[in-house]
């Protein structure tokens, strides 16, 4: 894997993260209602949640690589289509982030709980990271290599990006609700995602 497939997944995975999703609502709702106590293990837990659904992801990819060069790179094209649908549904969004203050009494233990039901369990989840992975995997490449180095590049990412919208959301908390904001986040993101989408549908096979 060379390091510009490395910077390239990096960066997409930070802008993609920051779209506010199921997971981000969940960490909100808790932040808004009981402040920047719950950061800490909400990051913890959606952290968890991501490797959880990463690993079996990159498995099943994983498995794909072994059985046939050709099945991968159909698996590619779907997963490009599938970007690019994705994208264009989070451009349309618009810029509603609903996201209710959550003032039932939780242990940090339980707040990392449910961070990690959320964010594991959620199909659409696994059903991302078999579209977006294989985007940047190298066949050539030793895979579990590779595997190692996108999780931990993902996880230390799904950290930060939770942890972070944990502290805005308890300090200003205008900037959650700025529906401006959360505008500008989405069509960002559904840009960024189309162009990833064709960008992987035009690359090299293989590759």
């Amino acid at each position: 894997m060379s390091f510009e497939s490395w910077a390239a997944f990096a960066a997409a995975s930070a802008v993609l993260l920051v779209i506010p999703g199921p997971t981000i609502l969940l960490v909100v709702s808790y932040a808004l209602g009981q402040g920047w106590r719950t950061a800490l293990p909400m990051a913890v837990g959606v952290a968890l949640g991501d490797f959880t659904a990463m690993t079996l992801s990159m498995l099943g990819i994983g498995a794909l690589l072994a059985a046939s060069a050709t099945i991968f790179t159909i698996v590619k094209w779907i997963g490009a289509a599938y970007l690019v649908y994705l994208g264009i549904k989070l451009f349309r969004a618009g810029g509603s982030l609903d996201a209710k203050p959550r003032t039932d009494a939780a242990s940090a233990v339980k707040m990392m709980a449910h961070a990690w039901i959320v964010t594991a369990l959620n199909p659409k989840s696994i059903t991302f990271f078999v579209a977006f992975l294989p985007q940047f995997l190298d066949r050539s490449g030793d895979f579990w290599t590779q595997m190692l180095i996108f999780e931990l590049t993902f996880l230390t990412l799904a950290f930060a990006n939770a942890f972070g919208y944990a502290l805005v959301a308890a300090r200003a908390r205008s900037v959650v609700s700025n529906p401006r904001a959360i505008r500008i986040f989405n069509r960002t993101g559904g840009t960024l995602l189309v162009g990833a989408g064709i960008a992987a549908a035009v690359a090299r096979p293989g590759h």
